[in-house]
């Protein structure tokens, strides 16, 4: 494999966009939102993506395929702040790590723990060349640092492949602390639901209703059954043939989250929310022994895949899925 990384630096982000890096069809370019936060645009073919290098490194809005995947919230662009519902709206949210889901009783973390709005002081972007062909990935270290508490550090990787519609975000945690520490990890992956369009995993089929509300939000524990390759698969597939899709590894996230809300302010589908628990909190999960716990110098890592898939594709995803051997 072949590779150049490339340093971002936040007096590089201006409010006109400067492209940044030619590599084949694929294309990277700085901006700055009118709210001051640092974008990222990432193209080749008709794709495009939003990134957040320095805020959480969230994939703040993707057109994949032609279509827009991400969900519609009452935020036309990122806000910057670390507050979780003060800047909402995102196709891809990393959460934890100490903690996540929503504060029960007892429990003292923020909302999805401090991942979210991330501060990434030296985010990197690396294009390169491999067996597969041309990527870009954005990547970059949060390291999370509390007196007399825990310590570690976090680098997500966000792939964009020339001429793919699907993403790839991996994670790793390292502890860099003196003690054990709690490991609670969700990737939120936030889709735009589609009316009529069925909602496909391994527990089964359900359908979007058109003109349905759902308010109060509805959250649903799926637990993800990997197929021959290890891989577990959720689609929404739509009326026309299309589909979006979630894939992960049970065996490093162990459970899945249905989310669904539409109530004028907010139309998102959480598909399949893969992670290391339920969302109760802190305190709850680890009653259910849900929250693992990482040794001084102990890594965790995952790997979550998402994106577009035409008619042709989606029909394979789906045929494999039911025959138990989805492709690797």
């Amino acid at each position: 494999m072949s590779a150049v990384t490339i340093e971002l630096e936040p007096v590089t982000f201006a409010r006109a966009a400067q492209t940044l890096v030619h590599h084949g069809d694929l294309s990277a370019a700085t901006f700055r939102y009118g709210s001051g936060v640092c974008g990222l645009t990432i193209r080749h073919g008709t794709a495009e993506l939003e990134l957040l290098p320095f805020q959480g490194q969230q994939v703040w809005r993707a057109r994949l395929g032609g279509r827009e995947l991400s969900m519609r919230s009452m935020f036309d662009e990122p806000q910057p702040t670390l507050e979780y519902l003060g800047t909402y709206g995102a196709l891809l949210i990393h959460c934890g790590a100490l903690a996540m889901g929503n504060p029960g009783p007892g429990d003292h973390h923020p909302l999805h723990g401090e991942l979210p709005n991330a501060a990434y002081r030296r985010p990197q972007l690396v294009a390169g060349s491999d067996v597969h062909g041309r990527f870009l990935t954005l990547t970059g270290t949060y390291e999370h640092a509390t007196a007399f508490g825990n310590r570690y550090l976090a680098t997500p990787r966000l792939t964009v492949r020339e001429g793919s519609t699907r993403l790839t975000a991996r994670m790793c945690l390292r502890n860099i602390g003196h003690r054990p520490m709690p490991l609670m990890y969700l990737a939120h992956v936030n889709f735009a639901p589609v009316d009529g369009a069925q909602l496909i995993d391994s527990l089964g089929t359900e359908t979007i209703e058109p003109g349905r509300p759902v308010d109060p939000e509805r959250v649903t524990t799926r637990r993800p059954t990997a197929d021959a390759y290890g891989w577990a698969h959720a689609l929404q597939l739509h009326p026309d043939g299309g589909a979006d899709f979630v894939r992960h590894r049970p065996a490093e996230l162990d459970h899945a989250l249905r989310w669904l809300v539409r109530d004028g302010d907010q139309d998102a589908l959480g598909l399949a929310l893969p992670a290391t628990a339920e969302a109760e909190g802190l305190q709850r999960e680890s009653e259910k022994g849900n929250v693992r716990q990482l040794s001084p110098g102990e890594e965790f890592t995952c790997t979550v895949e998402f994106g577009a898939l035409d008619a042709a594709d989606a029909v394979t995803m789906v045929s494999a899925m039911r025959s138990g051997a989805a492709d690797g």
